[in-house]
Formats: C-alpha cells, structure tokens, sequence
C-alpha cells in the first residue's frame, strides 16, 4: 500500500520575504538542499512562519528544481519569480548572506508554490 498523505512542512522566513509570499508575488522559494528537505515534492504543503512571531501562511509545493548553486537558480527560474522588488544581483548577494558557501555547496532548490492563505 502506498502513503499518499501530503506532508507539511514548517519553515522560518523573513518578515520581506513572507510578505511577498502571502500578497502572491513570490511564486518561487530558495533553499539549500539540506537533508531535511532533500524529499521535498510536489503536493507537499509547506507552513511559512515568521521570523520571531507565531504568524504563518500555507502554501502548496507545485514544482521543485534542483540546482548547483545559487547562479545557476535564479539563471535557471527567472528572478522575478523568487523576488519581484529585487534585482537578480541584489537577490544573489541576499542569498549568500543568509546561506554560507559551504550550505551553497550541498546544491540549490528552487521550490515553486501555490498560495494558500488568503
């Protein structure tokens, strides 16, 4: 028998980044493929929480994409879509401040989601 319940997922976002998710303009979520995402899938459900605060929106995984490195992501998805107020070379070094090249290293996941929360 096959388990075809969707997994959720909490994880932890800056105030900018949960604000452009919740409004529906980031469409495309950037993590480092750690382990404890590397099975992230399509359907998956993913509770974005606030840094700091008990405030959360929900989200459905629609795609994921993996990737070396952060370069090649934004290259690869358009960076429009991870963060529409930004340039591609402003989010480049907004990434690499809140990832350090040895967590760039484990390679790049571009998660695209669909909004949930009103």
């Amino acid at each position: 028998m096959t388990d075809t319940t969707a997994r959720v997922r909490e994880l932890h976002l800056y105030r900018r980044y949960f604000d452009l998710i919740a409004a529906g303009e980031k469409t495309t979520e950037v993590r480092v493929k750690c382990p404890h995402l590397a099975d992230l899938a399509p359907g998956d459900a993913i509770r974005f929480r606030v840094k700091g605060t008990d405030e959360t929106c929900d989200v459905r995984v629609r795609q994921v994409t993996d990737y070396p490195d952060f370069e090649a992501l934004l290259d690869g998805e358009g960076a429009a879509n991870i963060n529409p107020v930004a340039t591609r070379d402003e989010q480049l070094a907004s990434i690499r401040a809140i990832y350090p090249p040895e967590k760039e290293a484990l390679g790049a996941l571009a998660v695209r989601i669909e909004l949930l929360c009103p």
